[in-house]
């Protein structure tokens, strides 16, 4: 199962107001492990960044003044994801804002199922802060490098959240590393190259129903007639 963890950072919290996406961190799963394949890119918003949310993910004018306009790389970005299930916190939140971008860049809105999980969390732990971080440090996931909120970094620590709000480690026992160590080596269970044997056949032949009949004949008031 493919899947796509995703996270946005923006100029603000409303794109119906005109706020932006200023950079998109994603990371590829498949059966909830990373494979080490990512997109990140960011955006030019073509706007003044808000004291607010620079103070968030850190991201100035200056910085972004060369970036390219989300359009320039939507494509790639559509590419990546294809029609993976997408794993965001928050969902409706980043999912707003790009289907803002793709309206604006005239492409139809995301079809991509998707899985939130904030409210995966608060289905597990009810009354419970579900932020990323608190969800970081229930789990203990070391997230001493978020001192400022960026989309690829805060992709990959959901990644790890995600594992542990769908099972975590038990899921495979901690199997995985053993059995990748062996399919990459060659090991493991080796197929089995003997012929298939057709099924055996349970119903009695005619000369099987002969003789039980001509058995049945030689007993004296059985059972079944007493009845």
């Amino acid at each position: 199962m493919r899947e796509i963890v995703l996270d946005t950072e923006t100029t603000g919290l409303d794109p119906l107001a005109g706020h932006r996406v200023v950079e998109l961190g994603c990371i590829e799963l498949i059966n909830t492990v990373a494979t080490g394949k990512t997109f990140q890119a960011y955006f030019n918003p073509e706007m003044i960044m808000p004291t607010g949310a620079q103070d968030i993910h850190g991201l100035t004018d200056e910085f972004l003044a060369d970036k390219p306009l989300f359009a320039e790389r939507l494509e790639e970005f559509l590419a990546f994801i294809g029609d993976a299930q997408l794993v965001i916190h928050n969902a409706q939140f980043d999912i707003g804002f790009l289907n803002a971008e793709l309206e604006r860049a005239g492409w139809p809105k995301l079809t991509n199922a998707y899985v939130d999980t904030v409210s995966m969390a608060r289905r597990r732990f009810p009354g419970q802060r579900a932020s990323l971080d608190a969800l970081c440090e229930r789990f203990s996931i070391d997230n001493s490098s978020r001192t400022k909120h960026g989309a690829l970094l805060d992709s990959e620590l959901l990644a790890e959240v995600y594992l542990e709000l769908s099972g975590g480690r038990q899921r495979d026992l901690g199997l995985a590393p053993e059995m990748a160590s062996m399919a990459g080596s060659g090991g493991g269970l080796a197929a089995n190259s003997r012929p298939v044997r057709p099924p055996r056949p349970h119903m009695p032949s005619a000369a099987e129903l002969a003789a039980h009949a001509a058995f049945l004949t030689q007993l004296s008031d059985p059972l079944w007639l007493s009845a």
